[in-house]
């Protein structure tokens, strides 16, 4: 039963992950920063050396290395996320054996986590990644920590020639745990440093409840030398005015208020979930020696509950996508039910009880795999029509507001194309998007630059891409420059502040670049600068324009600009 229980947790982690590998999946939103950072590096750029970021290169190692072997493709980002899945799904089940968890319990959270948190993921993003090596920093923690026996073995100082925790493996594990918390760091600061707190206030419950501060002592150590290994060589190349958010010009993005006016007024779930802990907790644990005697159970407790601080935090600091935290959900279940556990008669799930809890979690987040289903049954559960055969008009749910929006509409993703680069091969785009594509490659001057690289592969096309389509680096191609004080990401006041503002508009009044792709997207704060807008429009000719790769209420259109003497 042990076998087959741990068999079917890989082979489900394994599976889930793999689902997008199948499917053609429509252009994601925003995955252009993914992209040009993975390709970036993958040419052997790094960040705040050849380029500025408010964010760590971790966040773009792993695609990177998939760049290398599978080549610079939208659709190898896809490949490298369900890697990372992967990763997180067997890093939070081995959190939970190293736990000890009732393996009922365990198989039913992490088929929570791989619903609610990993399956839905199919993009590397910078949010969700800094989760994933937290989880994976974790799992080496609580791997370093669990005694080999087992945790009802003896302390080593009560009992030496008992099995205590693995003292030759000690450092490599602990060290692991600390270099895998400076990638999350490295990926984004407020969630690599929430990582650092929860991981330091596990090993301090662990040494009260076991009397042993050798781990704490380790990580912090460990800690401190891979956090100065990253940053000393980055120092001469201006990291600390990329990475220091809160620092003029930077604005910070933490804020008590804002953290409190979160957790108050809205985070239901994380309240729900604190407060039947809370009470757990209270009739569970009545006296120092039921912690002590419980260290797996208490140092779960502790982590769930930091975990859902962190969500709380992460809510208010990584507000976008707004579903990027729920990964706290698998963690509160697990935490809930082991402390449920000591109330029922035999202490552990029965089979009939967990076959309960699986079909239960299934139909709790039923409308993550729902709509997948709605897509591959495709006509059968499609929308229905407004006029029947017999002429009588239909009034449902979905037709008795009538739509009199004269604005320009989403194309829905089912209408969606492909454009036939090799960068954007089994990605769609909506037709417009895909037309303006091509026109640009059928460009004069674009199509003058490829003639001349044919014979001189020195030459060059000066672009600034301020937009979503950063895989035409690779399909023009042109050379993306290495400068450290220009930024990978455009979002003024996020990704860039004034001073690279300033530096584009200067080069943009001297007419530095050939070619010139804007993005105006005006329901965004100044996602892409409007200051350059304005200073492009003065100073460049607007050639053509044409629907950028969204939907909803951030519709944007993409602006192609050459010199003011220059033909198509």
């Amino acid at each position: 039963m042990r076998q087959f229980i741990t068999r079917a947790e890989s082979a489900m982690i394994i599976l889930l992950a793999c689902i997008p590998l199948f499917i053609h999946l429509p252009y994601r939103v925003n995955i252009f920063l993914s992209w040009e950072g993975a390709y970036r590096m993958s040419q052997g750029q790094l960040p705040f050396r050849d380029y500025g970021t408010p964010l760590g290169g971790m966040y773009w190692l792993i695609p990177a290395l998939f760049f290398k072997v599978l080549g610079a493709k939208l659709f190898t980002l896809i490949e490298a996320q369900v890697f990372i899945n992967i990763i997180s799904g067997f890093a939070f089940r081995s959190i939970l054996r190293s736990l000890e968890l009732d393996k009922g319990v365990r198989f039913a959270a992490v088929l929570l986590f791989c619903v609610s948190y990993s399956f839905f993921n199919f993009w590397p993003w910078y949010n969700h990644s800094v989760i994933v090596y937290e989880l994976v920093s974790l799992a080496f923690l609580f791997r370093g920590i669990r005694p080999e026996a087992g945790w009802t073995a003896e302390p080593a100082g009560a009992n030496p020639a008992g099995a205590v925790t693995h003292r030759r493996w000690l450092i490599l594990w602990i060290a692991g745990a600390a270099f895998f918390s400076v990638c999350s760091f490295f990926t984004k600061q407020d969630g690599g440093g929430l990582a650092l707190l929860i991981a330091g206030a596990v090993l301090f419950v662990y040494g009260l409840l076991r009397g042993s501060w050798k781990p704490l002592v380790l990580f912090g150590a460990a800690y401190v030398f891979f956090l100065l290994v990253f940053i000393l060589p980055m120092l001469r190349w201006g990291f600390g005015y990329w990475f220091n958010h809160g620092q003029p010009p930077h604005t910070a993005r933490v804020s008590v208020l804002d953290i409190s006016a979160e957790f108050f007024g809205e985070s239901q779930w994380i309240k729900f979930y604190l407060f039947l802990i809370v009470l757990l907790v209270a009739v569970r644990y009545r006296k120092w020696k039921e912690l002590r005697a419980d260290v797996p159970g208490v140092l779960l407790v502790v982590l769930t509950v930091g975990i859902l601080a962190e969500a709380a935090i992460l809510a208010v600091t990584s507000y976008t996508p707004p579903d990027n935290n729920i990964f706290f959900h698998s963690f509160a279940f697990a935490g809930i039910f082991s402390l449920l556990l000591v109330l029922l008669p035999a202490g552990k799930l029965q089979p009939r009880v967990t076959v309960v809890l699986i079909a239960g979690i299934l139909l709790w987040w039923s409308g993550v795999w729902w709509k997948y289903t709605q897509r591959l049954m495709g006509p059968i559960l499609a929308g229905k029509s407004k006029v029947v055969s017999t002429g009588e008009n239909v009034v449902n749910r979905d037709t008795y507001i009538i739509d009199r929006d004269t604005t320009v509409k989403d194309i829905p993703t089912e209408q969606w194309v492909e454009c036939g680069l090799p960068s954007f091969r089994r990605i769609t785009l909506p037709k417009p998007t895909v037309e303006g594509i091509h026109r640009i490659l059928d460009m004069d001057l674009v199509k003058q630059y490829r003639e001349r690289r044919k014979t001189d592969a020195g030459a060059n096309l000066r672009v600034l891409n301020m937009s979503e389509l950063t895989p035409l680096a690779a399909d023009i191609p042109y050379a993306l420059e290495r400068n450290p004080q220009l930024p990978l990401w455009y979002h003024l006041g996020v990704g860039m502040f004034n001073r690279q503002a300033d530096t584009f508009e200067t080069r943009i009044r001297r007419q530095y670049y050939d070619l010139i792709l804007f993005e105006y997207v005006p329901t965004l704060n100044n996602f892409y600068p409007f200051r350059t807008r304005d200073s492009l429009h003065a100073n460049y000719k607007q050639v053509d324009s044409f629907m950028a790769p969204r939907r909803g209420q951030t519709q944007g259109i993409i602006e192609v600009f050459t010199r003011p003497g220059d033909s198509r």
